[in-house]
């Protein structure tokens, strides 16, 4: 195991999560999933963790376990959840958690493992944000907090550069995974119909860019928000997109 092949990623155990996993596997890597389940599949170089990341004192437990236990060179902070509520009935306890799972898991498990980066001069954060960061109706909690991983990325890059150390976050757009997958093919044609590129994503376009971010080639790329959602830029059109 070289000293530059150990990810952290975190909801590895399905979709987007489980892409990266595959890949950074596929890269050489090893591959520790942290998150709410263990993945249904195995391989000798994928590591599972089971652990709630809105739980602050479990996730600050587990990131300590990790860093003492591998030589992290890499985190992708995948895990993610929506709790969708209009404005009315938005609850602080969905707020609070997602503060937890989108900002606060991210600084827990950076943390453990930043001094390892720094003594080696070498690190890669990738940061998984989304297109709802720009708004959506009913996702109070989940706008603001995948807003804040935007926030987070650009002053961890500003920070963390003269170390060697790059963070950049990945804008999801409508990707096909999760609960997205059950909403049925005349729902899903109509949200194609919205995309300028005339189809939904998958798991693996995402997974192809955050292997590339994770590598060494990109080294000279920090502090970017890249939009993966087959060319919705404007505004307007965020009215047909969920994350």
């Amino acid at each position: 195991m070289s000293e530059r092949n150990v990810a952290i990623v975190t909801g590895g155990s399905a979709g987007i999560g489980a892409e990266i996993c595959r890949r950074m596997i596929a890269q050489g890597y090893e591959t520790i999933s942290v998150a709410l389940q263990r993945p249904a599949w195995s391989d000798k170089h994928l590591h599972a963790i089971e652990v709630d990341l809105t739980d602050a004192t479990a996730t600050a437990q587990v990131a300590a376990e990790v860093a003492s236990r591998f030589e992290v060179t890499h985190v992708v902070h995948n895990a993610g959840a929506i709790r969708p509520a209009l404005l009315g009935d938005v609850k602080a306890e969905d707020l609070n958690a997602l503060t937890q799972l989108h900002l606060g898991a991210a600084l827990a498990i950076v943390q453990s493992v930043l001094p390892g980066m720094k003594a080696n001069g070498f690190g890669r954060i990738v940061l998984m944000s989304s297109r709802g960061a720009l708004g959506l109706q009913t996702r109070s909690a989940y706008s603001a907090t995948k807003a804040g991983m935007i926030g987070l990325g650009r002053t961890w890059a500003l920070e963390l550069a003269p170390h060697g150390i790059t963070v950049n976050a990945i804008l999801p757009g409508n990707i096909v995974t999760g609960g997205l997958a059950d909403m049925g093919e005349d729902y899903l044609a109509g949200m194609a119909r919205a995309i300028p590129a005339g189809a939904l994503g998958t798991p693996a376009d995402i997974g192809y860019l955050a292997a590339f971010l994770a590598s060494d080639e990109a080294g000279y790329i920090t502090g970017q928000s890249i939009a993966v959602d087959g060319g919705q830029v404007l505004p307007e059109s965020l009215e047909a997109v969920a994350p």
